[in-house]
């Protein structure tokens, strides 16, 4: 086979495959429900909530996030904080603002189980106490809107709900952070297709740390956090445990209402990333290599094949840069993407590669991850499927 010939081959997998995966970008961009677009009916009956925060060293981010969490308009809170055994501030910052509102209890930590990440385990003892009717599993650096809460459950009340997650605004600093996010997102909603997670015959589930808000019934008849104790990816995975059990599940777009900074650098994104990009492909170094060598030929390959070829495969290749980029832009438009955030597309997608395969070696070479100060072996991770 020539080198012209392979050159035609992989022009034409990429024009395929983005042209499929633009029309789903652009055709389904709006498919998520807003929740700002969400009217409140006040005859409605809202069921007693029970919020609960997992914190391991959030001294910077905590005091502002429940901050909008004691601000929010709804009638049955019961607020709960975890400290799993922080060794920053974040217990001072805890004591001052529980003894300001007692609406807040906190909840101490001070020692991790064999067998346990700290956030399953600091979300997992906080649910077994809560006394809510719907139980609500979300981060120390989100900050809600005041009436995020009560348009949500409004929602889940008139459309039956097992599950609702959430996909918050992103406040990152910098544009460069931002389109880093919108390149996450954008592949996030290719690969997951959330949009079909409310079909119970679809397979697709989605669960987001930012807002987990599940019925408490559910959460015990999965068994709480068991079967995702080990799994850093445990938000994901949270939804799958869900939607498998039969149970009905929706995501709904939290733009104006829920946002999170997520990270503050690059550098920072780089670490916090690290501990899921192993865990998403299950520790196998096969599925690494796979989704590699289609990332190098359907996403990279364009824009370097561009300078590289003529011809027919030129021709291919620039309409699937073109498509890249422009079902990137329109799609991802209602995230604050611009025009020309789209010829970075290479860098950020080149970026993702990089922190994959430094979370492979790493893995492997420590035989398991250290995540905010803990040691977890590479086995017993691997061993706990879902």
């Amino acid at each position: 086979m020539s080198l012209d010939t392979v050159y035609l081959i992989v022009a034409i997998l990429a024009a395929g495959f983005w042209l499929i995966a633009g029309m789903l970008l652009c055709v389904k961009r709006d498919a998520l429900v807003c929740l700002k677009a969400i009217s409140i009916d006040d005859s409605v009956t809202f069921p007693k909530i029970s919020i609960i925060i997992p914190a391991r060293n959030e001294e910077q981010n905590i005091r502002p996030a429940l901050q909008s969490v004691l601000a929010l308009d709804y009638p049955h809170l019961e607020i709960c904080v975890v400290n799993d055994r922080s060794t920053d501030g974040t217990g001072s910052i805890l004591q001052e603002m529980s003894q300001q509102d007692v609406r807040l209890q906190v909840q101490q930590i001070d020692t991790l189980p064999q067998g346990w990440l700290g956030k399953t385990h600091a979300l997992h003892q906080a649910g077994q106490n809560a006394t809510g009717e719907f139980l609500l599993f979300t981060d120390a650096d989100i900050v809600y809107h005041p009436l995020a809460l009560r348009k949500a459950m409004h929602y889940v009340q008139r459309h039956q709900l097992d599950h609702m997650t959430m996909i918050p605004e992103d406040t990152m600093p910098g544009t460069f952070l931002h389109i880093i996010s919108a390149t996450f997102g954008m592949f996030m909603f290719l690969l997951f297709q959330p949009w079909k997670t409310s079909d119970p015959r679809s397979r697709r589930y989605m669960g987001i740390g930012a807002f987990n808000l599940v019925r408490a019934s559910v959460y015990h008849g999965i068994g709480g956090h068991e079967a995702i104790r080990l799994r850093p990816d445990d938000d994901l995975k949270f939804g799958k445990v869900i939607k498998r059990c039969g149970y009905r599940q929706e995501v709904l777009n939290g733009i104006g209402m829920v946002s999170v900074e997520w990270y503050r650098s690059v550098s920072e994104l780089i670490d916090g990333l690290m501990k899921n990009m192993f865990a998403g492909m299950e520790y196998r170094v096969s599925l690494v290599i796979l989704a590699t060598m289609g990332t190098l030929l359907i996403h990279l390959w364009p824009w370097v094949g561009l300078w590289l070829t003529t011809g027919l495969p030129q021709a291919l290749l620039l309409i699937t840069v073109f498509t890249m980029i422009s079902s990137f832009v329109y799609g991802m438009a209602p995230y604050g993407v611009k025009p020309w955030h789209g010829l970075l597309l290479p860098v950020t997608i080149s970026l993702f590669l990089y922190i994959q395969w430094r979370a492979t070696f790493l893995t492997l070479w420590n035989s398991g991850i250290t995540w905010r100060g803990t040691r977890y072996s590479l086995n017993d991770l691997k061993a706990n499927r879902v």
